[in-house]
């Protein structure tokens, strides 16, 4: 019987540290994550195809055949245990509730934002939904700011009164999808990983059917719907509004079970920066100095948080791998009489000796 291999990074002995091997990054992951985050950027591109319906009708559609599509979703990996699952626990579904009608004010408002030809706006507002994570943790979290953190949150409301002051209007939208959506985040945050990314959102859309399905049928009785009324193709961006709205998240669902939480913080830059691009240079948006100094300040503001960030990961990353070491060195000490450890005779390579499980 052969003697099974010691793990790749495990020291060579007791006393001398081996070299700890990086891990792979995950391709599948970075994929799901670029293409989640792309599809988001593209969307100033994709809602102006469903004109002349307003933005509450099609947010409208956009719920009623989002969760249509999650049922689709649902049927094909199973996963309607885990959604039937989510429906009885009361206090879950509070909280998807809550969140529910958070995603309803962010999806309205930029909507409504595209459609007015406010997509530079809309960028800004999730550009600086990092800062308006920061601020959340301290006044609903009470969590304790590092230096840097305060330092980035001073640049943000800077640029919030540079871009009021020097274009003559507060930038409501920027504000208030940065500030739905952070609280979104934070509700989604107590639900926990155990509700997985398409049950999530058809309990979320399921929420909000009801109101959907009650403003279309009125529309419709008023003569006023806008659904099978100016041609086929006008319909199927309708219909597609749930597609849409389901792919990226199932990608990002993908990317953030697969990839660093400090690469998927990076990767989410992607979709702003497209709405800025798309808005400057294919919608000819207007762009003052004002604006471009606003910008300016959120963008140091986010640099400034995630190099803090990358610096309190590497000192947490030290502090658990010391842990780490300190707990193996006591197991494989053995209790104070010289017995060995339980599970294990102390030695790496004996068959009683944990092991990394094969992937």
């Amino acid at each position: 019987m052969s003697t099974p291999n010691p793990r790749p990074d495990a020291p060579a002995s007791p006393h001398e540290p081996g070299p700890a091997l990086a891990p792979a990054l995950d391709r599948r992951g970075l994929a799901g994550g670029i293409g989640a985050y792309t599809l988001w950027g593209l969307l100033p591109l994709y809602f102006p195809l469903m004109a002349p319906a307003g933005a509450v009708e099609i947010i409208a559609h956009r719920i009623v055949w989002s969760l249509a599509f999650c049922a689709l979703l649902l049927g094909l990996t199973r996963g309607w245990r885990p959604f039937l699952t989510v429906l009885r626990s009361g206090r879950t579904l509070v909280l998807l509730t809550a969140a529910a009608l958070l995603l309803a004010v962010n999806w309205l408002v930029f909507v409504y934002g595209i459609l007015t030809d406010q997509v530079v706006d809309a960028a800004l507002g999730y550009y600086i939904n990092p800062i308006v994570v920061v601020t959340l943790a301290v006044l609903v979290l009470h969590e304790r700011l590092r230096p840097a953190q305060w330092v980035a949150l001073g640049f943000g409301a800077a640029a919030v009164v540079v871009i009021a002051v020097g274009y003559g209007r507060v930038p409501w939208i920027a504000l208030t999808l940065a500030t739905s959506f952070g609280a979104y985040g934070l509700l989604k945050n107590r639900v926990g990983r155990t509700v997985t990314a398409v049950p999530g959102l058809a309990a979320e859309t399921l929420v909000l059917t009801p109101l959907a399905v009650g403003y279309l049928v009125w529309l419709h009785a008023a003569g006023l719907g806008a659904f099978g009324a100016h041609g086929t193709a006008h319909t199927l961006a309708l219909v597609g509004s749930g597609v849409v709205t389901a792919v990226p998240l199932v990608l990002f669902n993908t990317a953030a079970r697969r990839l660093p939480l400090s690469l998927v913080g990076l990767l989410q830059y992607i979709a702003p920066t497209l709405q800025l691009v798309i808005g400057v240079a294919v919608l000819h948006e207007q762009m003052p100095a004002a604006r471009w100094w606003g910008f300016g300040l959120v963008w140091v503001a986010l640099v400034l948080l995630a190099v803090d960030g990358a610096r309190q990961g590497h000192v947490d990353r030290l502090a658990r791998r010391s842990a780490a070491a300190a707990g193996r060195g006591s197991a494989a000490a053995g209790p104070a009489d010289g017995t060995p450890a339980p599970g294990g005779t102390g030695n790496p390579l004996s068959p009683g000796a944990p092991r990394r499980p094969a992937r």
